[in-house]
């Protein structure tokens, strides 16, 4: 992000919040409420020192009346700052769970070409960091500045009725005062935004690092990974001292302004009292409510920085939710007929991924894959196999050409509806940090444990399931840690078993198990295959040989398609694979 681009962030991003706001209007009311109090009891402390000093000091006066009163205040004061505090605090974190629910949901809902642009960890910065900063400022920040603002325009208020020469003389010097909050305001902005920005980026490194921990580690690359952190941490470092040092010069020269005013209007003040023309309490109510709001004022210029802060981090949160997903979803989605059949017609398609803009994944590519059909895709790295799957997924929408299953086009579904008729098996299985039962429930969530243990028995995983401490119960660690990689295999099949989708995408869902796993999950997989729609990636002999039709791909084209007797015959490219793949000559 460019320089003039980070200067654009003003406060009013802050705007933003008010649509998280509004569910708790009580709240704010309550914290509203509280603020008057606190404040009014504020405002109220120089009078009772007033005539503590005027009344209680004189022959006729009661001094223990006039600090009975100072000490009412102080309680009214103290009881109105907690309730003050805990409404804000309160409404703080509700707001921020309200705002971070938001933007996980929205996230979820943006489609894949979004997530091939932005790195997850810099997202889940902005998830985390940026929202906890907003929930410092509106918990916080945001309570003292209104505070302090009310303070401020109470005490100018109460100045000018205790000595509207000395409030005059005062008011001269707010210009002074408010200057330098308005010609910096832009530059905070700036510096702040950017100081956010370099956090990111460094907790998005350190996120990718420890995702790959066992790359790291087997290139002995630890030194090396954690100079690249430093130098981000280094670099975010600066940019946090530059905002650092702007926010602290700011507050100095604020501080110095307002003191250096109210000073010259009090020696002013206290000539008067000398010459007789003020009264002593009148001189202490008018100095008091000078520091109260001189405090304000230096309050205010202290938490502006911080306001600045989440105005940069609420902008950098719009920024996701203002993105749309790419995918085109119909207003009145087109209802696949019941059951589907699973006819799947690619027709001269043509596809390239936003990232590799030169180069097709897909081009003219054509292909009909008959109901309960197995095929088998092959061809070279780069031939366009997986880009077959992420279109039918409708991860991507194809740039020409069509493809319909069961006579409807994809573009006329609802993808989320489409895809609960597609269980897919991944090469690299993703299993997540959870128990065995909730990753294998995650093909059916309302699926009983009886359907679960089924589904394991089917993929030849119910015996290492129950041999784990807890059974199925067994938390997998992060990324299945628990399991080999033969054992995710399995637990990813047996996800998809229990799916009972039916059209299947197996990415060679074989390619991780022993001999023995492999014949008992083809197995499964075969009776799984039976009257649905099949489509394999085979890296396998024995997966190319067990499907009805095999389609050789090269450069995001069919070139051929037979059994594997006959391409063999012809010679070509799939015989070639097969001698170099398969081993077959």
């Amino acid at each position: 992000m460019s320089s003039s681009e980070r200067v654009r962030v003003p406060v009013n991003s802050l705007r933003g919040l008010l649509p998280f706001l509004r569910p708790h209007r009580g709240l704010v009311a309550l914290w509203l409420g509280a603020l008057a109090l606190s404040s009014t009891a504020t405002l109220l402390l120089p009078v009772a020192v007033r005539h503590m000093i005027d009344q209680g000091f004189s022959s006729e006066g009661s001094v223990d009346r006039w600090f009975a009163l100072l000490f009412a205040v102080a309680v009214l004061l103290a009881l109105a700052t907690a309730a003050r505090f805990y409404f804000v605090t309160l409404l703080g974190e509700r707001m921020v769970a309200d705002l971070r629910r938001t933007l996980y949901q929205h996230l979820l809902s943006l489609d894949m070409s979004f997530f091939e642009r932005n790195r997850s960890s810099e997202l889940l910065s902005r998830l985390s960091a940026d929202t906890e900063l907003l929930r410092s400022v509106v918990g916080s920040s945001m309570s003292v500045a209104l505070r302090s603002l009310v303070t401020v325009l109470g005490s100018a208020v109460m100045l000018a009725v205790t000595s509207p020469r000395l409030a005059l003389l005062a008011l001269l010097g707010i210009p002074l005062v408010v200057a330098p909050l308005v010609l910096s305001g832009r530059r905070v902005r700036a510096v702040a935004k950017a100081a956010q920005d370099r956090v990111a980026e460094a907790n998005a490194r350190a996120g990718e690092t420890l995702g790959a921990m066992h790359t790291v580690q087997s290139y002995a690359r630890e030194a090396y990974e954690a100079g690249r952190f430093g130098e981000a941490v280094a670099v975010a470092l600066r940019a946090a001292r530059r905002r650092i040092r702007l926010q602290a010069a700011l507050t100095a020269v604020v501080i110095v302004l307002v003191f250096g005013s109210i000073t010259a209007v009090l020696w002013i003040g206290a000539q008067d009292v000398v010459a007789g023309r003020m009264s002593p309490g009148t001189l202490g109510q008018f100095v008091l409510y000078a520091l109260i709001g001189a405090g304000s004022v230096g309050a205010l210029a202290e938490v502006w920085a911080e306001v600045q802060r989440a105005a940069g981090g609420m902008a950098r949160i719009e920024e996701l939710l203002n993105e749309r997903p790419g995918l085109p979803v119909p207003a009145q989605a087109t209802a696949l007929p019941d059951p589907v059949r699973g006819h799947l017609v690619f027709e001269h398609v043509r596809f390239h991924y936003p990232s590799r803009p030169d180069a097709p994944a897909l081009e003219d590519f054509s292909l009909d894959v008959r109901p309960g059909e197995t095929v088998a895709l092959v061809g070279p790295s780069g031939a366009g196999k997986s880009t077959v799957f992420q279109l039918l997924l409708r991860f991507h929408d194809p740039e020409t050409g069509t493809i319909t299953v069961d006579g409807v086009d994809l573009r006329a579904l609802d993808p989320v509806q489409w895809r609960r008729h597609i269980a897919l098996v991944p090469q690299a299985p993703v299993i997540f940090a959870a128990s065995a039962r909730d990753n294998i429930a995650y093909g059916r969530l309302d699926a009983r444990q009886a359907d679960i243990e089924a589904a394991a028995r089917a993929a030849e995983a119910h015996e290492f399931l129950s041999a784990l401490p807890e059974g199925y119960d067994s938390q997998l660690g992060e990324r299945g840690a628990r399991l080999s990689g033969g054992q995710q295999q399995r637990l990813a099949i047996a996800r998809a078993l229990l799916k009972d989708a039916p059209i299947l995408l197996l990415d060679e869902a074989t390619s991780a198990l022993d001999a023995q796993s492999e014949r008992a999950v083809q197995q499964a997989l075969e009776r799984l295959m039976r009257g649905r729609t099949t489509l394999v990636i085979a890296h396998r002999l024995a997966t190319v040989l067990k499907a009805d039709r095999i389609v050789v791909m090269d450069r995001g084209r069919v070139v051929d398609q037979g059994r594997h007797a006959e391409l063999i015959a012809k010679g070509g490219l799939y015989a070639e694979l097969a001698r170099l793949q398969f081993g077959q000559h």
